[in-house]
């Protein structure tokens, strides 16, 4: 029997569609929220005693003063993209890095194998190059000490609690571990040995602190780009001996 269309069903059709545009209005609504939350988390500025330093949004680092930095959170958000980064996936794949680098390979070091790069680095590297660098190049030892003592993150502090600083005014560490020279091997080598600006010879410091110390470094970048911590419970704390 052909059913005939009634009153009764052109109101139950109408309300339903009233019912899925206001749906279709509240999903857009909840996206456009999260864009903005997504993007203010993104382009804040970090306040500093002597002005703004802004969240990096590129890879390109010459804007980046690294007078401004103030702390590890700080160094991380000027030096290392974070922009794409929607989740703790993203934020991994910014932070840590994979395969060789240029310089490892004459040094023959590989991201792929921290502990190995982190014993060259802290016994082998770091003799020679600090009495290398602090006799024959004056001046890039003091270039490294004007960066190394800021509380830029050339430090061990996550497994010592020496804050973003492990050297005294001398140069000397104030750390006993095997991360603490080895953070400083790399700094020192990449002074003098390549043309790196300051920003861009923290940032490589950076990525080996993150491999060294995997979940402490990604949760501040999750902070950062405003994801959620927790999801970084059955992360490592530390990579290598202490």
């Amino acid at each position: 029997m052909e059913h005939k269309k009634s009153e009764h069903d052109d109101d139950f059709l109408a309300g339903k569609t009233v019912w899925v545009i206001v749906l279709a209005a509240v999903l857009i609504l909840f996206n456009q929220v999260q864009l903005f939350q997504l993007n203010s988390a993104l382009g804040t500025k970090s306040s500093t005693s002597s002005g703004q330093l802004a969240l990096l949004s590129s890879s390109d680092l010459s804007g980046v003063d690294v007078s401004q930095i103030k702390s590890t959170p700080q160094a991380v958000a000027a030096t290392i993209d974070l922009s794409g980064a929607k989740d703790a996936q993203g934020v991994i794949d910014a932070m840590i890095p994979r395969g060789t680098p240029e310089y490892g390979k004459e040094l023959g070091i590989s991201y792929d194998d921290p502990v190995t790069a982190l014993n060259f680095l802290a016994y082998k590297l770091y003799p020679a190059i600090k009495q290398d660098v602090k006799t024959n190049s004056p001046e890039v030892w003091q270039r490294y000490l004007n960066l190394a003592t800021m509380p830029v993150g050339i430090s061990c502090e996550y497994c010592c609690g020496v804050g973003p600083i492990s050297i005294d005014s001398k140069g000397d560490l104030t750390c006993g571990c095997s991360h603490a020279p080895a953070i400083h091997a790399i700094t020192l080598y990449l002074m003098k040995n390549t043309d790196m600006t300051d920003a861009e010879v923290l940032r490589e410091v950076l990525r080996w602190k993150s491999l060294w110390f995997p979940k402490n470094m990604v949760e501040v970048g999750l902070k950062i780009a405003g994801g959620d911590a927790s999801v970084l419970n059955d992360v490592p704390s530390m990579v290598g001996g202490c």
